[in-house]
């Protein structure tokens, strides 16, 4: 099932990078919708919003703040929600360059976990490269409740220091 378009405002600073929406995701059309991903828990802590703000008004408090939010994969094929489990001879990527020409304002890219990270860089080396002098690159903790290996106080300090806030 094909992903959907980034949250995105005018003039988007930061770029946060998951791999692929989750099922519960896909079918709320909404990012980070599964309840226990801690993505909104940790933005309304960076951002100071309330965390049960509609997903119309978390996605605008990205906006105000400059921060796109958007997949590596447009589509794959997976079954489940596990990052391990999509079939790398599936994945379609989003068009990054054209992203990168429209968006000359972004400076700073954070993955969301190890899985987009990799993903990206599989696919897109060559971007990382020609962009390295302008845009910093770094991956923060997985906000997916599979990587409950890392603490909700250990995330919000990564995505802190990665978001310099």
């Amino acid at each position: 099932m094909p992903a959907f378009a980034p949250i995105l405002g005018a003039n988007a600073a930061v770029l946060i990078l998951g791999s692929m929406p989750g099922q519960m995701s896909l079918t709320e059309s909404q990012y980070y919708a599964h309840p226990r991903n801690s993505f909104w828990w940790l933005m309304s802590q960076i951002y100071g919003f309330d965390e049960d703000l509609s997903y119309a008004q978390k996605t605008d408090v990205m906006r105000d703040n400059s921060v796109a939010v958007w997949d590596v994969l447009h589509d794959c094929q997976r079954p489940g929600s596990l990052d391990s489990a999509i079939v790398k001879s599936t994945e379609v990527v989003n068009d990054f360059e054209l992203f990168f020409v429209q968006h000359p304002e972004l400076r700073l890219v954070i993955f969301n976990g190890a899985a987009a990270e990799k993903i990206f860089h599989r696919h897109c080396a060559d971007l990382v490269r020609d962009n390295s002098e302008l845009i910093d690159w770094h991956r923060c903790p997985s906000t997916s409740p599979a990587h409950a290996s890392v603490s909700a106080q250990q995330k919000l300090s990564a995505w802190r220091q990665a978001l310099a806030i």
